[in-house]
């Protein structure tokens, strides 16, 4: 028996109910089970790590005066002017569909 203790996991305590079609829980127990972790756990880890990438640059951030003040000032700074930057962006994309 090992001696190092396994982290405990903070309680279960709230709830989520989902309604789904039988073809997207279908699809999702296989992911699931490909995985090798439960229903519950593979829903929560996708759906939480989502989460994370749609609120991860709207994070509330604070700063000191100074740092305030620095902020402000490079944001009314003017852009320098970048030809190759502009000539790039006046240019079609390659990803563009084209009717040829």
């Amino acid at each position: 028996m090992s001696s190092e203790t396994t982290p405990q996991r903070a309680p279960r305590d709230g709830r989520i109910n989902l309604r789904a079609t039988s073809r997207q829980e279908s699809l999702l127990r296989q992911a699931a089970a490909a995985t090798d972790r439960s229903l519950t756990d593979f829903i929560l880890d996708s759906a939480v790590t989502q989460a994370e990438r749609v609120l991860t640059d709207r994070r509330w951030f604070v700063l000191d005066d100074e740092k305030w003040q620095e902020f402000q000032r490079l944001l009314e700074t003017p852009v320098r002017d970048m030809p190759k930057l502009a000539k790039l962006l006046s240019e079609a994309s390659p990803f563009t569909e084209h009717d040829d």
